[in-house]
């Protein structure tokens, strides 16, 4: 076992980032967006790239950034849709932690607006959350 010399720790220098990072939910999905600084413009979703950037790519389409940043997502839970708008979500905010002056226009857009709509829990009794078991007279 070694043991560290704590006197002689000195504070390390902050070291600059070379990419932003957001997070973002909606509905039971969540995602992890870490824009690289210097990119081209590929965006890549649980290790897979994709092609088609239209939904995705909103929030840096709107600031005329999409081709600055490399965008590499972690995303899990939900479905479809919940998946893609936690994904917007988090690019947005991606932004804003990097670049704080595009906050005001990406507000505007409504891109920071996190919908925090969720399911509702099932209860005991009830087929469903609210749907109840079909009455049988006879």
């Amino acid at each position: 076992m070694i043991k560290a010399d704590v006197q002689s720790s000195k504070p390390k220098a902050a070291v600059k980032m070379s990419y932003y990072f957001g997070k973002g939910k909606r509905k039971c999905a969540t995602a992890t967006a870490r824009l690289y600084l210097g990119g081209s413009g590929r965006l890549v979703i649980n290790d897979k790239p994709i092609e088609e950037k239209d939904d995705y790519f909103e929030p840096l389409k709107r600031v005329g950034k999409d081709k600055d940043f490399d965008v590499v997502i972690k995303v899990s839970g939900g479905g479809i849709n919940g998946q893609k708008q936690a994904i917007r979500l988090a690019i947005a905010k991606a932004l804003v932690n990097g670049l704080p002056e595009l906050k005001k226009s990406l507000r505007m857009a409504n891109f920071l607006t996190t919908d925090s709509r969720i399911r509702e829990r099932k209860k005991y009794g009830l087929k469903k959350a609210r749907r109840a078991p079909q009455f049988a007279k006879r």
